[in-house]
Parts: structure tokens; sequence; C-alpha cells
């Protein structure tokens, strides 16, 4: 069992203020096996006024880009020498097959962070423009202290869509874990000790959601980054709005895979089913509603059934392991409950409905398929977050496009042909923030973010790094040409140390 009584904040690992602890239960065997200090008003306290310190008068807004970036290159390295390990950690703690782990949770979170650190290398922090009068300089600078609250479902990644713009524009950050997975933000912490980062620039405080609105109000924080539900995201949009701090919200998700009828579907459903239930449906963008075409229904239904009852369910930690455990006791209940109103509102149950028979203990569900859905089901409609399909037919493209955008969320999508110039044409009418075309994936390079009730902003991609920069504009007398910018602070403190 993984045991750690310290908080990770200033740089170091300090007393916490309070006696409680979070315990992490292993949502596979059900029993306890790991224990961490349950962070309090109080710690986050010390930590934003860590961050704030670091950020005030600490070298860390004041290095070159180029410095910044060999840091958080540092940081990388750490982690992926640490990859297998944080995987089994991640699969531990929550749920997550270990294959897909290593790949969608832990090697996800290192491309995304070398994205950010190449980024800040080629980035435009400062522009000279032609004024009406006179020259303007436009710096972009950094936002200040951040506070990041992450989920649980996919812990290290969605850490690292905040951390790398964070760290790549010169902010601190104040980072409370989900009290599901506090264990591989302690795994997190560790890396930034070890690849020297300067105190306070990254601060981890594992609590409940309860403290979380606490870094929500606190004057001392600059913006919030928030992933998670939509319900919750509401909240902290207003209470940033009342003391008018930055925000950006990735939210919840009911996201279409769109099945044109040229499709070859035994050719698309190794990549659709990975897709829709990837980290066993626990995925804001799973694409858990398959628009079929109404003449080729059966064999479609047909189709994904059998594939999904060849996947392999149970122990996330077996290599072979494609359909974990849900999180936790109260998460199965949820997913029941929607199989239940599935059932009642006359959907057919195709594959699955209950808890595998073969495993007497774990918060496990079968992977389960839903045919003869009406979009309007509650099933359609609401974010399930487990291993839940519905498939759902169509008549015609306009009525499959009609049927997507059908939905109060936004977030992703796709759909597959055998046409791909079509499938661009159809992509132009989803009202949604990330589409693919006959695959799946997240693109480092290009902005992730939801249409609706999907959020607000953009995570990613040049986008993603101009949510944690603020514009200033200095205007200059006519026929003046500046100088070029002072140069920043190499990687080196006035002692000479690295920083």
């Amino acid at each position: 069992m993984q045991v750690q009584d310290r908080l990770f904040i200033g740089g170091g690992w300090v007393a916490p203020a309070g006696a409680n602890t979070i315990e992490v239960v292993s949502p596979h065997t059900e029993e306890v096996v790991g224990r961490v200090p349950e962070g309090t008003v109080a710690d986050l306290d010390a930590a934003v006024a860590a961050a704030r310190e670091a950020f005030d008068k600490g070298p860390w807004p004041r290095l070159s880009p180029a410095a910044r970036a060999d840091a958080i290159g540092r940081l990388t390295a750490v982690l992926n020498r640490r990859a297998e390990e944080a995987a089994r950690v991640i699969s531990t703690e929550m749920g997550s097959p270990v294959s897909w782990a290593l790949f969608g949770q832990v090697y996800s979170a290192t491309f995304a962070l070398d994205y950010f650190a190449g980024l800040a290398r080629t980035f435009s922090f400062t522009e000279v423009r032609a004024g009406m009068l006179g020259p303007a300089l436009v710096r972009r600078l950094p936002v200040g202290v951040v506070g990041a609250i992450v989920p649980w479902n996919v812990p290290l990644y969605v850490t690292a869509l905040k951390l790398g713009p964070a760290l790549a524009s010169g902010s601190t950050i104040v980072i409370k874990p989900a009290p599901e997975t506090p264990l591989s933000a302690i795994l997190l912490a560790e890396a930034v000790e070890e690849a020297g980062l300067p105190p306070g620039v990254v601060n981890i405080v594992p609590a409940h959601r309860e403290v979380a609105e606490h870094l929500v109000r606190h004057p001392g924080v600059d913006k919030i980054s928030f992933t998670g539900s939509t319900a919750a995201g509401r909240r902290i949009a207003a209470i940033c709005g009342e003391r008018l701090a930055r925000c950006t919200l990735e939210l919840g998700g009911k996201s279409a895979a769109l099945l044109l009828p040229d499709v070859d579907i035994e050719a698309a459903l190794p990549a659709l089913l990975p897709a829709a239930l990837m980290n066993n449906g626990q995925a804001c963008v799973a694409q858990t509603r398959l628009l079929a075409p109404r003449e080729r229904y059966d064999e479609i239904v047909e189709a994904v059934v059998a594939k999904v009852a060849a996947m392999k369910v149970g122990d996330p930690l077996d290599a072979a392991t494609e359909i974990g455990p849900l999180v936790a006791a109260r998460q199965r209940e949820r997913v029941e409950g929607y199989i239940a109103a599935g059932r009642d509102a006359g959907a057919k149950v195709a594959l699955g409905g209950g808890r595998p028979a073969e495993l007497d203990r774990g918060f496990y569900v079968e992977p389960t398929v839903f045919s003869e859905v009406d979009n309007g089901m509650k099933i359609a409609q609401e974010e399930i977050f487990g291993p839940v399909l519905a498939v759902i037919p169509y008549s015609g493209v306009d009525e499959a496009v009609s049927i997507a955008n059908d939905s109060r969320y936004g977030l992703s999508g796709s759909v597959w042909t055998a046409d791909t110039d079509r499938g661009l044409e159809v992509s132009a009418r989803i009202r949604t923030g990330t589409f693919n075309v006959n695959t799946f994936m997240l693109e480092n390079a290009a902005p992730f973010g939801g249409f609706k009730e999907s959020g607000v902003g953009r995570e990613l991609g040049p986008e993603g790094l101009s949510a944690y920069l603020e514009y200033q504009s200095v205007n200059l007398p006519a026929g003046w040409t500046p100088a070029e910018p002072p140069a920043p602070r190499d990687g080196t403190d006035a002692a000479g140390a690295r920083v």
C-alpha cells in the first residue's frame, strides 16, 4: 500500500494542516491501496501563497521561454522514465486498463507537455505592430497564479493540459487532484521535485470537492482551469464571474459517431470501439451515440455486439484487459441507473446490461449495447460515463446531422465513411469542438474544447497557451523604433544555480 503523509507545497514536502486522510480504494479489489493527507483550506492557502511568491518574486516568470521549455523537458524525461509505474498507479487507483493507461494516461500527458515545451520556443510572446501614430509593442504576459481542478478519469493527462501551458507561459500553479486519484498526483509531485523546478512553481494539494471551491474563490488565484461535470462548471463559472477571474472549463460530452451508408463497418469498428469505450467508457470525448443508417441498422448492431462481446473484461492490471471496473461503487450505481432507464424507455439491451457473473468483487458493469434507441431517451441525451453504447437509427444524412446536433453538449464527434471528402463535408455541419473523420484522436497542435454546455475556452494548440496569457499594449512615439526587447533571464539564478 502506498502511503504519503506530506503535501507538496513551495517546492518541498510539508506537513498538512489537518489530521484527516484520503483513503484510495481499488475499484478491482475494493480494498484500500493508498493513503494521503486530506488537504484543507489552510493547506490551499499555503499553496496559493507559495505560488504567489514564486510568481511575484521568483525567477520563473522572468526566465526566457527556452529556459522554461528546458525545465518542462526535464519533467517529461522523469515521467517517461517512470511511465510504466505511473500507468500501474493510475490503473490501481481508478481502474483504467493498464495497456490503455500507458498511452492514454501517461504518454499522452508527456506528449502534451513536450508540445508546449516546443511551442514555448517558437511562440511570439512580443511583437511590434504599426499603429496610427507610432509603433505599438504588444506583449503576451503570464496570467499569474493558476488553480487547476482535475478529475479522476484521466488524471495525469488532464493535469498536463493545464500544467503545460501554465509553465510555458511563465505562470505558477496550484493543482487540486480528485480524491479518487491522489496517488498519481503524488508521483507527479515527485517528478516535479526531481526535475528541479523552482520552489512554488508547482504545488499539489489533494482535497475533497468542498475545499476546491475555496481555491476558486481565492483572491490570490488569477485563473481557474477546470475539467469535470457541467453542473460543477456552472458553479465555477458563476464564482469566476463574480471575481472577474479568468477561467477555462472543459465539461461534459455526449458525442455522436455518424456511420454513413457506405461505411465498411468491419474496417471501422477496430478504431471506433476504442473511441467509444476507452477508459471503461469514462471519457468525456467517448463516442457513445452510434448513428446507423436504417437500411443497414440490423447489420451494424450485429457487428457492434459481436465486437463488444469479444472484449476482455477484468483486472485492469492484466495487459489483456480491455474493459476494467468503474472508479467507485457510486459510479457503478449511476451507470446501472441509466441502464434501467434505457430499459424503461423501451430501448432493447442487445448486449450486457448487468454485472459480470465471473467477477464477484470490483465495481464492474458489463459492456452494454442498446439498440432501438430514440435520441430523445435519457440514455441518448445524458452523459453516462460507463461502458454503455446507444445505437440510433437514421434515414438520410440530413437526419443524421440533426440527431448528432440534438444534444446540449458539443465536445467531440466522428464520421465513418468510404469517402473521406464527404466525411469532411459532414464535419462542417456538426456543432462540436473536436471532430474526426475515419479516425479518433486529440491533436496536441489543435485546440480542444466544446460548444454549448461542453465548456468555455480551449486547451491544446497555440490557443491553449494563449488562454494562460494576458495582453499588454505599449503605444510608442511616432518615429521611434523600439530596440529588441530586453533578453529574458536564462536558465540560471544569480548564484549560477539551475532553475
